[in-house]
């Protein structure tokens, strides 16, 4: 699994006490991407060159998943954001941007409300939060989360199976099939088929209980930084916003149209221009 990026340089960061994979490059403020589930950076190769003239991009392979490490714990979105927030005080970021889609969303939330200082924007995409006053009725319908909860049998279900898995799995929440190259499916799959990932995405939904109860409390403390809140229109575009507002005062967004849940493939220059202007408006 050789994934590169022109003009972006690979390293590995210790932070939290995880060894995390992190890809850099561009100029400017900097802002740092979070990936989603089966996904690592490589999600945001098509929309990290067209903000790296203007910004210091960040990407990282959240702890779990790709090259960074798979301990057996920390995986409440918390802890998750530490993480994250450590890389960047390890690059020297002492305030920045951060933006996460699907699982890299609700870290994203976690990262802003937990590290109140270091945050100066928060972009989320396609993601229903813990917290949301919708969660729990919205948690029952989507399959795929009772699933991965599922401990162990997930993870013998999908073992061997990764292609298939990650590739049906995309397939269903992709609208312009068009727009994906199926080249990245295998990236993620041979991801996801290293020693121990299954198991470390997997735990990112077994934590779900106590997100939704620290994300609760978040809510005490509305956020006041600048919240931009995308999705597909075919996904959770018309809901972002609403959802956005029960955690925050400032917040934009709405959907993107011919597109549903995986936002950063699908429609890469969209999510880089509504990227530019939030961070250049505020």
């Amino acid at each position: 699994m050789i994934a590169a990026l022109n003009g972006f340089t690979q390293q590995i960061i210790a932070a939290n006490g995880v060894k995390m994979n992190t890809v850099t490059g561009g100029e400017g403020p900097p802002i740092v991407l979070i990936h989603g589930f089966p996904q690592t950076w490589w999600e945001w190769h098509r929309v990290m060159p067209l903000l790296a003239a203007r910004f210091s991009v960040v990407a990282v392979d959240l702890r779990g998943a790709g090259f960074s490490e798979c301990p057996l714990d920390g995986y409440d979105k918390a802890t998750l954001a530490r993480d994250v927030h450590e890389v960047m005080s390890a690059l020297g970021h002492e305030r920045y941007a951060v933006c996460g889609h699907d699982i890299g969303g609700m870290v994203a939330l976690a990262l802003a409300a937990t590290h109140r200082d270091a945050v100066s924007h928060l972009a989320i995409l396609d993601v229903p939060l813990p917290g949301w006053s919708e969660w729990e009725a919205t948690a029952a319908k989507l399959w795929h989360f009772a699933f991965h909860m599922n401990r162990d049998l997930a993870e013998r279900l999908i073992y061997g199976r990764e292609y298939d898995y990650v590739s049906a799995f995309i397939a269903e929440r992709i609208y312009d099939h068009n727009s994906y190259d199926p080249a990245d499916i295998d990236i993620y799959a041979r991801a996801l088929a290293l020693p121990g990932r299954t198991r470390g995405g997997m735990e990112w939904y077994r934590s779900f209980d106590a997100d939704h109860a620290a994300a609760l409390e978040y809510k005490r403390q509305p956020l006041d930084v600048p919240v931009l809140a995308l999705g597909g229109d075919q996904r959770f575009g018309s809901r972002m916003v609403p959802m956005l507002e029960e955690f925050a005062t400032n917040v934009t967004g709405g959907a993107i149209e011919r597109c549903s849940h995986y936002v950063p493939d699908e429609r890469p220059n969209e999510v880089a221009s509504a990227l530019i202007a939030f961070l250049s408006a505020h």
